[in-house]
């Protein structure tokens, strides 16, 4: 009963979290375009809090695998990040720009520790054989956030205004505070518990620097060939989905207004809930990597339809975006789990969600002008990096098969004997 208790006192905890922060790219929007009266300043907030990601997630990963109690500094993170958004609001109008933005860029430095910060939790909550069905559970909180956290934030600001959306979202953030604090702690090791003392925080934390500990990460990534596969197509499959994410608005203006893209963007989460729920019941109906690959192919299927333009389609190929990008995320996180080492498991969470808010900035960006000129060929572009994301994970998987039977080569020639008779080693 206490493990079941443990699960859903996270879920809880993660659904809050992320749907604060789903709500407020949204609720920063809509207040930066009230107070400024510039769709430019908005946009540009919202660059600002996302684009720090690519840093503050890697040392952010360090400091949380190298932490006694993780969740103290989660805390902290979400606390920081809710601070960070109430700053930025404060900010608006009344003090230069700039100033607002580098606000922004700090706050953003945080942002990972909602996303991959707490899933790197998960294996001290569900221990053992518990861990494939909820981690499917735990991408669900993802996909519930989205869903519930863009319409929470137009609710809110239709009704109080725009500003109280940022407000809601930071507290939403800080409600999850106490989920966090109670994550469980990192158990010592046998030595240490029998040894005279057991080690303080300040004795754990003393090792290596930080920035050993960062190439280590980084080096697990790029050796661990499930990871590195995993990662690549992650990201550039990511790029593709931010490129959707740009031509949302336009695809809202074809149902009749550019707001209609919101429904879009709901049925895609609601389409990707179900599918993760059904992995959910059934953790070990696919593999992982094959979810990985998959999942690309279907999403630039899906763009396909959605650049024919015509509204049945529409909402079909949003179904489908969702049923692609659920399990993907779900296998994603079986990935990491299954290949990270324990005393860097936070720091790959957290740099692979920072890859992947990078590919998504950039993909955004780069199909926000293109879509001006072509919103067909914009959908199109983005199913062309869906397909480039599969190739990337045929790539990686025809690498490791060529190493793998180089290797197999050098350990028969190995065993065969010399002129002498003598086996080489």
């Amino acid at each position: 009963m206490k493990k079941r208790y443990a699960m859903r006192w996270y879920a809880v905890g993660a659904v809050t979290a992320r749907t604060g922060d789903e709500m407020s790219g949204p609720a920063l929007l809509l207040a930066g375009l009230a107070v400024t009266g510039s769709a430019s300043t908005a946009s540009w907030l919202l660059a600002g809090i996302t684009v720090s990601a690519a840093v503050g997630g890697p040392v952010f990963g360090v400091l949380i695998d190298r932490a006694a109690r993780p969740g103290r500094l989660l805390a902290w993170a979400l606390g920081l990040y809710a601070a960070g958004l109430a700053a930025v609001l404060a900010g608006l109008g009344r003090v230069p720009l700039v100033a607002t933005i580098l606000i922004a860029v700090c706050a953003g430095l945080l942002g990972p520790a909602l996303s991959g910060g707490w899933t790197s939790q998960l294996p001290r909550v569900a221990t053992g054989g518990r861990l494939p069905r909820a981690g499917a559970l735990d991408a669900m909180t993802f996909d519930l956030a989205s869903l519930v956290g863009p319409a929470l934030a137009g609710v809110v600001a239709g009704v109080w205004g725009a500003p109280a959306g940022v407000v809601a979202s930071a507290a939403l953030i800080c409600a999850a505070l106490p989920s966090a604090l109670t994550l469980p702690a990192v158990p010592e090791p046998a030595e240490r518990r029998s040894g005279p003392s057991i080690a303080s925080d300040a004795e754990r934390r003393s090792g290596p620097p930080i920035t050993s500990d960062l190439v280590a990460g980084v080096r697990v990534i790029l050796r661990s060939r499930g990871l590195a596969r995993a990662t690549t197509t992650s990201v550039v499959s990511c790029a593709g989905q931010g490129m959707l994410i740009a031509c949302v608005p336009l695809l809202g203006e074809s149902l009749g207004a550019a707001g209609h893209g919101a429904i879009l963007l709901s049925v895609a989460a609601a389409s990707a809930l179900a599918a993760n729920a059904v992995l959910a019941r059934h953790p070990r109906l696919l593999a992982p990597d094959t979810v990985i690959w998959c999942s690309t192919i279907v999403l630039a299927v899906a763009l396909v339809l959605l650049a024919t333009g015509r509204p049945a389609l529409l909402i079909a190929a949003m179904v489908i975006v969702g049923i692609a990008e659920g399990p993907q995320l779900t296998a994603l996180f079986a990935v990491r789990h299954r290949e990270a080492p324990g005393r860097l498991r936070g720091q790959v969470f957290t740099t692979g969600a920072s890859l992947k808010i990078t590919g998504f900035a950039l993909g955004a960006g780069v199909a926000g002008p293109v879509a001006d000129r072509s919103l067909p060929g914009a959908l199109l572009a983005a199913a062309g990096v869906q397909v480039l994301a599969a190739l990337c994970f045929a790539w990686h998987s025809r690498a490791h098969r060529r190493v793998r039977r180089a290797g197999a080569g050098d350990a028969r020639r190995a065993a065969l004997p010399d002129a002498h008779g003598r086996v080489r080693t």
